[in-house]
């Protein structure tokens, strides 16, 4: 498929994917293999064992390489897989640059796991380019971002970090998750890797792990693969095919999620027992107009902080019936979840506070159910929990 000729709805569903020559399959097949046939030592079919390489995940990774405007694409086990492949590029002594409300799982990475091995790790406020800029050093390696971010729904400008990243002849690699290559495209504003969790939007139903690393850098990709294929931390055919089944309903959900989320957010803002929400498709968010110029639409995520103690947020977080109490996102089930002692519990609470992770905050990912049955549900977790 020519990707210059269509557009996203459409390369969604067909891109990296024909029907099978040998059987006329419409749907991708899943190769089921550890190891393919040589025709002589060394010579094989461009496949030779499934660690490697596997018909399957090369459909993916063409698939999402067209989504994202890239033209290189590998696939991992997991998200942290695949961010943890670009920690391998870096050595003992170097820096990075990251936010100071990035998601827990990178946050622990960063500290719990890197920073043994002789990196160090800056964490600032990135909506401010003055304080990127400060945090570099001449040791300054790698730029991480990202937006919207997790769970503060903060808006970074992608195209002047980059250009700071690459004054200092440092990496800009954007986690682009919440947004999607539906919504945004970090490669067009100067970003040299992003990074997705394929177990969320992209696979979109709950039911599979993945990450995936995209570029238009031909040498970060050989990298790339030679950690993929060094470590092994790959996806099995299986999670290929799931996530080429969610890639390809990601434009029509991706519409509803954000409907939904503008909604509940503008219900939100309104309650009297809310006293924030964090949503950038909100005019009071103050990255809302960095986010209508670098995004397409505002995502199906946000969080709101409520008038309530650590044990009243709590409570409402257990209420609800429509949403579901977990951790992880973008499935098409809404889920509802408590930072502070789930998903960045990892943070100590002296850094997430300064961050502005307050207890009571509450991070919601948005599902595709009726918003007037999710409205409902809130509001009885809300009257359960508070009044």
């Amino acid at each position: 498929m020519d990707d210059d000729q269509f557009r996203i709805e459409t390369r969604s569903i067909h891109a990296g994917q024909e029907p099978d020559e040998e059987t006329g399959a419409l749907m991708t097949p899943i190769h089921a293999n550890s190891t393919f046939e040589q025709d002589a030592p060394g010579d094989h079919r461009g496949y030779e064992y499934s660690r490697t390489g596997n018909p399957t995940r090369t459909d993916l990774e063409e698939n999402l390489a067209s989504l994202e405007g890239a033209e290189y694409g590998r696939c991992f086990a997991s998200g942290m897989a695949s961010i943890n492949t670009v920690l391998n590029l870096l050595e003992a002594g170097d820096h990075v640059v990251t936010g100071n409300d990035v998601y827990g799982g990178t946050h622990r990475i960063f500290t719990q796991v890197y920073e043994d091995y002789d990196l160090e790790f800056s964490f600032v406020d990135m909506t401010d380019l003055e304080a990127i800029e400060e945090a570099f050093r001449p040791e300054t390696e790698l730029l991480w971002l990202e937006t919207p971010t997790n769970p503060l729904m903060s808006i970074v400008d992608i195209e002047g970090a980059a250009e700071i990243a690459h004054d200092h002849d440092a990496l800009c690699a954007i986690d682009n998750t919440f947004a999607t290559p539906y919504l945004q495209n970090p490669l067009e504003l100067g970003a040299d890797v992003v990074s997705h969790s394929l177990t969320k939007y992209l696979g979109g139903h709950s039911d599979v792990v993945g990450g995936a690393l995209l570029t238009n850098d031909e040498d970060l990709d050989e990298e790339f693969g030679f950690y993929q294929n060094s470590v092994g931390a790959t996806p099995g055919p299986f999670e290929s095919f799931l996530v080429l089944r969610g890639t390809k309903t990601l434009p029509v959900r991706m519409d509803r999620h954000c409907k939904n989320a503008s909604e509940i957010a503008s219900w939100l803002e309104d309650h009297p027992d809310v006293e924030r929400v964090y949503y950038p498709g909100l005019d009071s968010h103050p990255g809302h107009e960095l986010a209508a110029e670098q995004m397409d639409d505002f995502g199906g995520m946000l969080s709101f902080e409520l008038d309530a103690s650590l044990e009243e947020a709590s409570e409402v977080v257990s209420s609800t019936e429509v949403f579901t109490l977990a951790e992880s996102l973008g499935g098409v089930e809404s889920l509802i979840e408590q930072p502070a002692p789930m998903t960045h519990a990892a943070i100590p609470r002296e850094e997430r506070l300064e961050a502005g992770l307050k207890d009571s905050l509450i991070r919601v990912s948005v599902g595709i159910e009726h918003v007037d049955d999710l409205i409902a549900d809130l509001e009885g977790a809300f009257e359960a929990a508070l009044n």
